[in-house]
């Protein structure tokens, strides 16, 4: 089968996950097409234009599937590529434009939300990567379109949302299968540093840790870019100041940064957003009890009691560790666990 995959914001998660697919499936013929993850205004409704102008006769007369993330604006590329209107269409959603959270309201792109709305209306199937994606991407789009002046009924999504799947982005197989090591009552902070994983969280998280006295080192890895949030810097100065803190930055080297999982005890989350959660997903397939608040994806996979709303039950968890073995809740989403669903999937739509 030969199978176009189009990632037109190639973010860091993006790339995990089509990796995953390319490479997990070799009986297939995978062509990829991907443009940087920058210029989010410009990429959202010019990636069809710039995919239209890569491809050549030759790709899409051979196309059997599309498999196309989120960001791909499909109504406008089939519209310019008429080879691939009668192609099957899979549009996955690593995230939705309707769940964000904004610094102000005007953050909220119009643009981007209706153009997601179109791609789901010209795609053959949709599949997203939690069942909280899915409910809050069908939950905006209705709610949107019921405001429009022209009344649009809610119901031109129905049939996509009916027959909408959840397959998450794949857990390397690897990860499960560690000899499991020596743990320190370590706590790892491992997010992108930005506004929306909650860097204020993080620092009342972090003043509440340092005042219990709880011994282990915090470690705040993660990519970081040109401006850091100040909570952040606030919250690595306090750890140092009394001689807590571990890691700090973003560790390139993969093998360095699965054995600092492998050897923390916890694995703290403070987002504001999340649509599934891979940071978290990949310490506690090396084992680390999650410490994640009481929202968003979490509730899908993390027990009750590891789940917090303030920071003080935050630091109550890390105090009186959970019992249950964090491997076995994520072990669904492990890759071989998937596999099946997506050769499935693949094989109905064409």
């Amino acid at each position: 089968m030969n199978i176009l995959l189009l990632s037109p914001y190639d973010a860091v998660s993006h790339q995990y996950w089509r990796r995953q697919i390319t490479a997990g499936f070799p009986a297939h013929h995978f062509e990829v097409l991907t443009l940087p993850a920058r210029y989010f205004g410009w990429r959202v409704r010019g990636n069809a234009m710039t995919l239209a102008d890569q491809m050549t006769a030759d790709q899409v007369a051979q196309t059997d599937l599309v498999l196309a993330t989120s960001m791909t604006d499909l109504a406008t590329l089939k519209g310019l590529v008429p080879g691939l209107a009668g192609v099957p269409c899979v549009l996955y959603f690593h995230e939705n434009q309707f769940a964000f959270p904004s610094r102000q309201a005007s953050d909220r792109d119009l643009a981007a939300q209706m153009t997601s709305i179109y791609s789901a209306l010209a795609a053959t199937q949709l599949v997203f990567n939690s069942a909280f994606n899915r409910d809050t991407f069908f939950a905006g789009a209705k709610a949107l379109l019921r405001k429009m002046p022209d009344g649009v009924p809610a119901e031109v999504l129905a049939s996509q949302e009916f027959n909408a799947l959840v397959l998450p982005v794949p857990i390397p197989d690897p990860l499960f299968n560690r000899t499991p090591s020596v743990r320190r009552p370590d706590l790892v902070w491992n997010h992108r540093w930005e506004h929306d994983k909650g860097p204020e969280r993080l620092l009342e998280i972090v003043q509440a840790y340092v005042a219990s006295g709880l011994p282990g080192k915090c470690h705040i890895v993660g990519q970081q870019f040109r401006t850091i949030p100040p909570a952040i810097s606030e919250a690595i100065a306090l750890l140092t100041a009394h001689q807590l803190l571990g890691e700090k930055g973003y560790i390139e080297n993969l093998t360095q940064y699965h054995a600092l999982l492998a050897q923390s005890q916890f694995v703290l989350s403070t987002a504001d957003h999340e649509f599934q959660g891979l940071a978290v997903m990949e310490a506690m397939a090396l084992g680390c009890l999650p410490v994640v608040p009481d929202a968003l994806v979490y509730p899908e996979y993390v027990p009750a009691e590891s789940r917090y709303t303030t920071a003080a039950e935050a630091v109550q968890r890390l105090a009186h560790p959970a019992g249950y073995a964090p491997r076995d809740c994520v072990a669904p989403m492990a890759f071989q666990a998937q596999a099946e669903s997506w050769h499935n999937l693949f094989i109905r739509l064409v």
